[in-house]
């Protein structure tokens, strides 16, 4: 194909193929990478159509890489090698990591059943020999279920992943894999998002990374207030793990929010006895809650990840979901 020629649409469809109709889009992405080539590089010209227009045009050839066990967001996508630079144009393996290791705790929260098919297909790119990109709709359904969890935390649906960049369905294209509820999938958790986390270390040191600033303390109380959950911090003395944005006068009245969580259960917050692991963000002058767990001195986990936190450097992003 010429430079500049437009790249041919077509209907990414099982029946067009002959393919069993319960065959798997990641399945027929495989067929379709095998039935083309098992070359390691690839000529790639940028993917246009009308309405995509970030497309990108690269001199040096992409590459068909391994997916390392470290790029968590996509190591178990259901395929093992990706095309770099990715759709994002992030060209270099740590660039992808370093960015995509900023989702990963999203896909904790189970907002939507294709949330890693979409982000992988974009951080990840399975290697044909030309880019395939998340139709709208997947887009859609996936922002329509991922962003009020995103706006708990303070965090807008970013502008990269606009819907209306991505091609519209009849186009080759990602399509949702799930529709409605499903058997195969966790049921989607109603817990608050920042009371939804396991007692792990990995986790608790994600959204460590993910904070502006973490606590040890006690909570005085917990109210209700225009949608929000008000939780007011006891007057004891509060351990410091990592300080951030807080200054001395936010330490001396701390007062955090669950955003949009005045109804959503947590189970932290039943019984106020206790200490507190706090983790959270500064947002607007208003300090948001990211993640609540009970100071469990029994538990190894938290043991770990405090002893960690003294000498973990964080990667160099500074939000959850850049």
């Amino acid at each position: 194909m010429a430079h500049g020629q437009k790249s041919p649409r077509w209907a990414l469809t099982q029946g067009s193929l002959g393919l069993a109709p319960s065959l798997s889009l990641l399945s027929l992405l495989l067929l379709l990478l095998h039935a083309v080539s098992a070359a390691d590089e690839y000529d790639y010209y940028s993917w246009q159509s009308d309405n995509f227009h970030n497309g990108r045009f690269y001199t040096k050839q992409p590459q068909c890489v391994d997916i390392p066990a470290d790029l968590r967001l996509c190591h178990n996508v259901g395929y093992k090698k990706m095309r770099l630079p990715n759709l994002l144009d992030h060209e270099t393996m740590p660039e992808v990591k370093q960015q995509a290791g900023s989702w990963v705790p999203l896909l904790a929260k189970r907002c939507h059943a294709d949330t890693q098919v979409f982000l992988c297909s974009l951080f990840a790119p399975v290697c044909l020999d030309r880019p395939i990109y998340p139709c709208r709709s997947l887009c859609e359904a996936v922002r329509d279920s991922c962003a009020p969890v995103m706006e708990t935390y303070g965090f807008p649906w970013p502008e990269m992943l606009t819907c209306d960049k991505f091609p519209i369905d009849n186009d080759l294209c990602i399509p949702m894999q799930f529709t409605g509820n499903h058997a195969t999938q966790p049921p989607v958790s109603k817990v608050c998002p920042p009371c939804d986390n396991e007692l792990k270390g990995d986790n608790i040191m994600e959204h460590y990374c993910a904070s502006d600033f973490v606590l040890k303390m006690k909570i005085k109380e917990v109210k209700k207030e225009k949608g929000d959950r008000k939780l007011i911090a006891a007057q004891k003395k509060k351990k410091i793990l990592k300080q951030g944005v807080l200054r001395k006068k936010d330490l001396k009245k701390l007062t955090l929010y669950i955003k949009n969580g005045a109804n959503c259960p947590c189970s932290q917050l039943d019984s106020l006895g206790s200490n507190f692991l706090i983790m959270g963000r500064k947002v607007d002058q208003q300090l948001l809650l990211m993640s609540i767990h009970k100071w469990d001195k029994k538990s190894k986990e938290l043991r770990f990840a405090v002893k960690y936190m003294k000498s973990h450097q964080c990667p160099t992003y500074h939000t959850v979901f850049q």
